[in-house]
């Protein structure tokens, strides 16, 4: 048992030396909030510890002495922990000893500053170990000999130790709540942005069913209806265009399988044909919606338009249809610029509006609109930009690549 208890103090004894034995810095962090406020705790520190140093050592014969002990407060802004030992040290010297009486109630008004920076960086253990610590040399010094002065002083510096650490640990207690909440808004915004991509991506998926689903069927029907082309085709090939029919079958029996259920989700009990995806032959009835909504547009076309594969137009229109949406919403009263560049191997977009002509209302939307449009330009291997212009206006740019058109052999090539 014994064993036991001495086992239990020496355990005690180590995790104090661990916490207070250290010369680790613990620098006083800047306040948030405006920038002419941030370092106003430290200055407000060092204002005090000049205050002492030049008031309370001014009738004491070993000045120097009583400064260093004041200037301990600028030291505990970046190490508190070795400012509130020597301090612990000075104080029997300065309390007991008769030249400097003057200087003793401010010894002990910065022993309490002291404690108030130990409690601001370290936690409540420590604080409670350091506060205990000074509370028995305190009455200590007064239970020896003839004391340091009357009970109510000692009284009025127990009072100020308890004020000191009850204020720095609500101080760290609201700091760390605030760090705790400002990490879960982070995570939640991270959240929220990834949930999004994910939305978004299942609404590709979707509008992409209908283009895929497309092209599987052409391939089936090419391929069963590719025989008959031919007279008296060879065996080998008939077999071969078999195949490929069975697998464009199976493949598209796949794709609607496990993207019907997306569909599904979106329109719970719904059986009937999807409207057609759009493209960007369409994007004249976009721009009349628009400014039927009270924007003001304009398109400009480059290069030669011509049919492009039907998951660029579908990218390319949707992207142009939320930007002007974002346009909308966030700035009511601006102008608008639709411009398409058609190149040899990229579609380049560029959505450009002024500065807003009024305040925008409050959007109820998640504001991930950019997200979705960079997820679009993502899945054709593009880019994507926006960002604010230098006169208050929004640019989108982005760049989708083209992929090459297959040749088409004439009948004359196919029989040569």
């Amino acid at each position: 048992m014994e064993r036991a208890e001495k086992g239990t103090a020496r355990r005690a004894l180590g995790t104090v030396r661990k916490d207070l034995f250290t010369l680790a810095p613990q620098p006083v962090p800047p306040m948030g909030g405006p920038r002419p406020l941030r370092w106003l705790p430290q200055l407000a520190v060092a204002a005090v510890a000049v205050f002492a140093a030049v008031s309370g050592t001014e009738d004491i014969a070993m000045r120097p002495v009583g400064m260093i002990h004041a200037a301990l407060l600028l030291a505990a802004l970046s190490r508190p922990l070795p400012a509130w030992w020597l301090s612990l040290v000075m104080l029997p010297v300065l309390s007991l000893n008769e030249s400097f009486g003057p200087y003793t109630g401010w010894a002990w008004a910065v022993h309490a500053g002291l404690l108030f920076l130990v409690a601001l960086r370290n936690p409540p253990r420590v604080t409670a170990e350091t506060a205990l610590l000074s509370t028995a040399l305190l009455l200590g010094l007064q239970l020896a000999g003839d004391g340091i002065g009357p009970w109510y002083f000692t009284l009025m510096v127990l009072a100020a130790f308890a004020v000191a650490v009850a204020a720095a640990t609500g101080a760290r207690g609201a700091r760390e709540a605030r760090a705790r909440l400002a990490e879960q808004e982070r995570a939640l915004a991270q959240e929220r942005a990834h949930r999004t991509v994910l939305e978004e991506r299942a609404r590709i998926a979707r509008e992409l069913h209908d283009v895929v689903a497309h092209h599987m069927s052409v391939i089936s029907i090419q391929a069963d209806a590719a025989p008959y082309r031919v007279a008296d085709p060879p065996e080998e090939l008939v077999a071969a265009l078999a195949d490929i029919r069975a697998g464009a079958l199976e493949g598209l029996t796949e794709l609607r399988r496990l993207l019907g259920v997306l569909r599904s989700e979106d329109r719970p009990g719904a059986n009937g044909p999807e409207a057609p995806q759009p493209t960007l032959e369409r994007l004249g009835d976009l721009l009349a919606g628009v400014r039927a909504a009270g924007l003001d547009v304009t398109a400009l076309t480059s290069g030669t338009r011509r049919p492009l594969p039907e998951g660029v137009e579908l990218s390319a229109y949707r992207i142009v249809q939320e930007a002007l949406s974002n346009t909308l919403r966030h700035a009511p009263g601006a102008t608008a610029r639709v411009e398409l560049a058609y190149g040899p191997a990229a579609l380049g977009l560029r959505i450009l509006n002024g500065p807003a002509g009024q305040a925008a209302r409050p959007s109820p939307g998640a504001g991930h609109g950019v997200l979705g449009m960079r997820e679009r330009a993502a899945m054709l291997g593009g880019e994507l930009s926006a960002g604010t212009t230098p006169d208050g206006g929004y640019e989108v740019t982005a760049l989708l690549p083209v992929p090459a058109a297959p040749a088409v052999r004439t009948d004359e090539e196919r029989t040569a």
